[in-house]
């Protein structure tokens, strides 16, 4: 798998964990530490592609 490509489905991952995250926001029945766990994984999913694209 080339950077580019590996890059390509980070980014893709992330706007998923974006869905999810806002999907969650509007369901009442979500807890608070499910969506701390998914915001702290896109935000490591964001340094990793920030760190292959330099």
């Amino acid at each position: 798998m080339s950077v580019e490509s590996h890059v390509q489905e980070l980014r893709r991952k992330h706007q998923s964990l974006s869905n999810a995250i806002e999907a969650a926001h509007r369901s009442p029945g979500t807890d608070d530490l499910t969506i701390a766990r998914m915001k702290k994984e896109k935000l490591r999913l964001k340094e990793e592609i920030t760190r292959l694209s330099h």
